[in-house]
This record gives structure tokens, sequence and C-alpha cells, in this order.
């Protein structure tokens, strides 16, 4: 099984971490009334519950439902990419199925028009099932890897929920407004959402809105509202959840009967040298990188050439995107620009601004054109 199957999967929670970490969101909407109300609780309970509904009892509760993401960046309009493709998730709207029994037993799956995928973990057993090529991949890891019962672990820490909530506080405050409304409903559910809108004039966001579950406290909905925007240019959340324990067969697999069945060693993928080759290219990149301004208002500035931004690779199969179309596709919708830094091409969507200088350098951030030429300038 190719690894980037398993990249893909990574792709929308990338994306919604990306997106909500770098910006915020669009006009300030008016506050959701009437019912269903919620109690009283501040931003600082909301984010300690939040903290604890998920590291209690070994992490978020037994549940399953439906993932809807959509994005309206106002990208240019893009080659087709094939349903499998991650660019095709800068776009449009996309479903995800999932049940969650516990850390050692979940299943998701990603339906298309005609086709399906699925990733089923139950226990030592895993699979993954593409229904496009009728292919069954079973998942193992060789014994005596070391990697049998590995799990991440976080860094040891003496805060408590509480304390890491008023730290998280006080930290987005210098930069952020944070407000709370207890009057919203997603899934059906009564939630809280934790509003959070740059105070910096230069961030092409205003407001991030995350939904807790007014019960669990397990996030349900993270949306980016860009300014100028009445709808999200990016949300993800559920649009169906159920918090009780999935039924065992969401988790028992059977290949189809004609199905092509192989095997893939997990642990070939995390092996000591490939660990070390990812090490050596994040220290280069993280040596290379260049952060200018702060808060919501960062770029980030690395240097670039023109073949960056294909890879090298060339065109594709038909079923995938060729890089060298989409790269000409998004820099023909740059507009030139120049000024006492120098000159480039300048592209901008609803929540991010890239800046490609013709003396190598590659600056994006989710900012207003003039912050990101203002930080061209900053050498």
């Amino acid at each position: 099984m190719r690894r980037g199957t398993f990249v893909r999967w990574g792709v929308p929670i990338a994306a919604a971490a990306l997106i909500g970490g770098a910006i915020g969101a669009g006009p300030v909407i008016a506050a959701v009334s009437g019912e269903p109300v919620l109690p009283e609780r501040s931003a600082q309970q909301l984010l300690a519950d939040a903290v604890a509904a998920t590291s209690k009892g070994g992490g978020v509760p037994p549940m399953s439902g439906t993932v809807q993401q959509t994005a309206s960046l106002g990208l240019p309009s893009l080659p087709q990419t094939g349903s499998e493709s991650p660019l095709s998730l800068l776009s449009g709207s996309h479903e995800i199925k999932v049940w969650y029994g516990g850390a050692d037993r979940f299943r998701v799956a990603m339906p298309t028009q005609l086709n399906e995928t699925n990733l089923i973990v139950n226990g030592d057993q895993g699979w993954y099932w593409e229904s496009a090529t009728n292919t069954a991949t079973k998942l193992t890891i060789k014994p005596g890897t070391g990697q049998e019962h590995q799990r991440p672990t976080p860094p040891p820490t003496q805060l408590t929920p509480a304390q890491m909530a008023e730290q998280l506080l006080a930290k987005a405050d210098e930069h952020t407004a944070v407000r709370v409304i207890n009057t919203a409903e997603v899934a059906g559910r009564p939630v809280y959402q934790l509003v959070l809108a740059p105070k910096d004039e230069g961030s092409l966001v205003q407001e991030v809105r995350l939904a807790l579950d007014g019960e669990t406290y397990v996030p349900l909905q993270v949306q980016v509202y860009a300014k100028g925007s009445a709808e999200p240019a990016f949300q993800v959340g559920f649009t169906q959840v159920t918090f009780t324990p999935p039924a065992p067969e969401n988790f028992a697999f059977t290949p189809p009967a004609g199905a092509k069945v192989k095997e893939q060693d997990l642990s070939e993928l995390g092996d000591v040298k490939r660990a070390e080759e990812h090490a050596e290219r994040a220290e280069k990149v993280a040596g290379e990188l260049k952060v200018v301004g702060d808060g919501w208002t960062t770029v980030a500035v690395l240097p670039f050439k023109p073949e960056d931004l294909t890879g090298g690779a060339g065109a594709g199969d038909g079923s995938k995107a060729d890089p060298a179309a989409l790269a000409d596709t998004v820099l023909k919708s740059a507009t030139p620009v120049s000024g006492t830094w120098g000159s480039g091409r300048l592209i901008r969507t609803k929540l991010v601004t890239v800046l490609l200088t013709d003396d190598g350098r590659l600056l994006v951030g989710a900012v207003t054109p003039e912050e990101i030429t203002q930080a061209a300038g900053v050498r």
C-alpha cells in the first residue's frame, strides 16, 4: 500500500489544525437566541472542561457519527484532481463517517459518489479497504520491533486542566478577544461556542468558533470566517453524532469475495532510518524558516524555487492531479507586485495570502496583502 494513502487520511485533521491555529473568522454574526439555553460558563471553565473530556478515562468517550468538511477559500478553479487527492479537500463539501470505541478500536470511512475507502482498527488487527480498486490491505506490525504497544504520550506536566486553560487564555488574550455563546446547536445537540477574534486588523480573519458539546464538552465543530463573508470559509464538524459505544460489528471486516488482499507492515513506515530522515528534513526546514510578526499576523518566510510548486513531479495518471497543471493554474491567478523590497507575484484567498518573490522567497500568512509585502521588507 502506498505510504501516501496513509498520509491522505491525515489531511482533514491537519487542515483543520493548521487553519484553526493560524486564522480566525468572518464578520461578527449575531448571537444565536432562543433555545437551547445552557448554564452560563466562562471561557476558562469551558477550556478546562474540554481538556478534562479528552484526558479522563483514556480520551474521547465512545461515539459515532458523520463529519462534514466544507471549504470555500476563494481559490481559482483547479484541475480535476480525483476523489482521492488531498487537493479535492480544498473546495466543496466532503463527508467522513466515524465509529470510535477506544484508542485501539475505531473505524473511519470516506465515501465518494461511486466508491468508498475504510480504515478499520480492531485491537491488534487492522484493515484498509479501497472499493475503487477492490483491494483490502491487512495492517500488521512485526513482533519484536518494539512497536506492538507503542502509544503517543504527552510531555510531563504539573498543570491541572484549570491551570492549563488559564494559561491558554492569558496567552490568547494578548492577540485575541474571547467570548462565549451558550445558545447554539450542532448535530441536534446543545453546544457552547467559544469564539476567538483577532485584535489585529491586519488579519484576513475575524472569528473562529469552536463548538463544545453541552454535556460531554467534546468539540463538535470548528468554523472559520473570513472578513467580509457571511458564511464560513472553512468548516469541519459533526452533522450527526451519538455518544454510545458503537456495535462490535462496526469493527469487523472480511474481504469481499474476489478482492485483492495484501499485507502492509506498519513498522516499515516508522522505522528508525525513516524517522531519522524525517528529523533531518524537519531540522533543515526549521533552520531555513523565518517568522515575521506575531499572533494572528504571523508571516512564514522560506526559500523558494518555481519547481518547488510541483515537487519535480510530472503529469499524473488521469485520476491524480498533474502538479505542473495545478501550479500553472495557481500562478495564473497571481498578481504582479513590487515595492522597496523587490518584486514578485501575489496570490490571495479568503484566508491566506501568498507572496512569491523574484529573489527566491515564499511568504505565507493569514494576513492582508499590505501586511505580507511589509513582511517582505524585513530581512
